[in-house]
């Protein structure tokens, strides 16, 4: 049976039909308010023996898509043993999400991975749930299915029709839930930069993830959200020298995709700003490489609201900078108490 999306009968849930039986609403409501909570506790427990909280920083992964399997699932397990508690995988680069989450799971003891995000146009509703509950049974727990609809020119480069983007994901989470069956689904997370698909994740998913977004939009994500959804944001840091071109370049890149410039302008940036990738738009969006600066972008979101904030270094670095970053601590950076929000929960 499927509650709001969320399985019951499977996985240590309880089943639905223990007498023979059909539930009543009560006991629907009672399972459906079970299953949500485990799904919460998932996002929000402290993974042991990490030396983090994995409530305050991530890693965002996608530079490990352009190394050999080999040589990025030894990264992975030295990201591990640096103390990182999250690492976030995208969709972008070729590299099959799901086939590297399993890699990454198997090779590591505590680590959790969330898809940040896979495309909803790549795989039905029924291989979506295939795949996510697999890797729920098989790692319970350590895995977060991250969606969304992707960008008009990638779906359209893969031979899809790019829908109304809110009916889309819309009639795609109803599809899942039609398709579950009694299978035990992980958390599920939507890329949410409009307030209307946010509201959507506040529904029918377990939060949100963000990118190319100002601190602003991390506090109306909460408003939105409500106090009980996962929020995390994508946090770009600067490697790029001081008046390098890189960084620019990446900016422009990015720019380039009318779902990022949309959501800018409904907090005050404009056609200037994207033409030039202003330094005004670049300071709201890009962290600055030293502890102390990077410390306070980090706080500055978690205190607007983000459980948990994932760190991406710009313009891409090659990996082995990466790992050096990240083993030279990173994610150490932040307040201790990782701001007055998440030391509340």
């Amino acid at each position: 049976m499927s509650v709001k999306g969320r399985t019951t009968g499977a996985g240590g849930m309880s089943d639905p039909n223990p007498h023979g039986r059909f539930p009543t609403d009560q006991e629907v409501q009672q399972m459906d308010a079970e299953h949500d909570s485990s799904r919460a506790g998932q996002l929000r427990t402290g993974i042991p023996g990490t030396g983090l909280d994995p409530r305050r920083t991530g890693l965002w992964g996608g530079f490990l898509d352009n190394l050999p399997v080999a040589e990025a699932v030894e990264m992975v397990r030295e990201f591990e043993a640096a103390g990182v508690g999250t690492l976030f995988l995208p969709e972008f680069r070729g590299a099959d999400p799901f086939v590297r989450s399993a890699l990454y799971l198997s090779a590591t003891t505590d680590l959790r991975i969330s898809l940040g995000v896979a495309t909803i146009y790549a795989r039905d509703p029924e291989a979506m749930v295939a795949a996510s509950a697999t890797l729920e049974d098989a790692f319970p727990g350590r895995f977060v299915l991250g969606m969304g609809v992707s960008h008009r020119a990638l779906v359209e480069a893969r031979g899809h029709v790019f829908g109304p983007p809110l009916k889309t994901m819309r009639d795609y989470l109803a599809a899942m839930d039609a398709t579950a069956k009694g299978r035990k689904l992980p958390p599920r997370i939507l890329a949410a930069l409009g307030p209307k698909m946010t509201e959507l994740a506040a529904e029918a998913a377990d939060g949100v993830h963000t990118y190319f977004c100002p601190v602003e939009h991390t506090a109306r994500s909460r408003e939105l959200l409500g106090p009980d959804r996962w929020l995390a944001p994508a946090l770009m840091v600067s490697v790029a020298p001081e008046g390098g071109q890189e960084l620019q370049e990446y900016m422009r890149f990015c720019l380039g995709l009318p779902n990022y410039t949309s959501n800018l302008e409904r907090f005050g940036y404009t056609e200037e700003d994207f033409r030039t990738a202003s330094d005004r738009l670049v300071d709201a969006l890009v962290a600055p490489g030293d502890p102390e600066g990077l410390s306070r972008s980090i706080d500055a979101h978690l205190e607007a609201g983000a459980d948990l904030v994932v760190l991406q270094l710009v313009p891409p670095p090659p990996a082995h900078v990466v790992r050096d970053r990240v083993v030279g601590g990173l994610l150490s950076a932040g307040s201790p108490r990782g701001g007055d929000r998440t030391a509340a929960r």
